[in-house]
């Protein structure tokens, strides 16, 4: 992957991440998941994204306890679940530019209605937020070109499960390639033997699960080696 490349696949992440900051503000008591889903996808059309990756999906948002679904694009709608004064809500994006993808994830907790922000906050639901952000933390420090998919899988859900969460993901991954085309993507899962470093460019999103807790949460960003060491695109 060259320089324009990199470029052309920051420029559709900057737009993601946009979209998450203007959703921030959106989010709120009594808005669906449907009325999320469309306010995202217009904005991210209103910002130059041409078409969404994920089988037509731009925004795969769930909310309150069906943020512990895991669902396919292919078989996801959005709902008319409505936010409550105490929720959370999971935001999935999936903006493409001429077959360049983004791939961003967050959850917002909802706090007397509207959407916190985690830092420094002690609101029970924070507590999937601090181990998401421990997670791709520790996803810096551990992982190389010279790393397995399959070796990053088991370490990370080792970890998930240390800290007392499940990985909810319906196939058990945690991230996948950034191709352009669906169909060529591998993942970050038992029996993937491939280095991390053949990807190019590779998502990391563990969806998880506290026991005893009826929410999932989900971060995800895109990750790329330059000179041997790992940066967030």
């Amino acid at each position: 992957m060259d320089s324009d490349e990199l470029e052309k696949y920051q420029e559709v992440q900057r737009i993601a991440k946009r979209t998450m900051k203007y959703l921030r503000s959106y989010i709120r008591e009594g808005v669906t998941e449907q009325d999320i889903a469309h306010a995202s996808d217009d904005f991210m059309r209103a910002s130059g994204v041409s078409s969404f990756w994920y089988h037509g999906v731009g925004t795969l948002v769930l909310v309150g306890e069906r943020t512990a679904l895991s669902v396919s694009g292919r078989d996801y709608a959005s709902s008319s679940e409505a936010v409550k004064p105490n929720d959370l809500v999971t935001v999935d994006l999936s903006p493409d530019i001429d077959s360049y993808w983004g791939d961003l994830a967050r959850s917002f907790v909802i706090v007397r209605g509207e959407a916190e922000v985690p830092d420094g906050k002690t609101h029970g639901l924070f507590s999937g937020i601090r181990a998401e952000k421990f997670l791709h933390k520790m996803l810096m420090s551990l992982a190389c070109p010279s790393m397995t998919f399959e070796e990053l899988h088991t370490a990370m859900n080792a970890a998930i499960g240390g800290m007392g969460y499940s990985n909810l993901d319906f196939r058990g991954n945690l991230g996948h390639s950034i191709e352009k085309d669906m169909g060529d993507r591998v993942y970050i899962e038992k029996g993937n033997r491939s280095k991390l470093s053949d990807a190019g460019l590779f998502t990391f999103e563990p969806h998880i699960q506290a026991k005893g807790s009826p929410f999932g949460y989900k971060m995800e960003n895109i990750y790329y080696f330059d000179a041997g060491k790992l940066r967030m695109l």
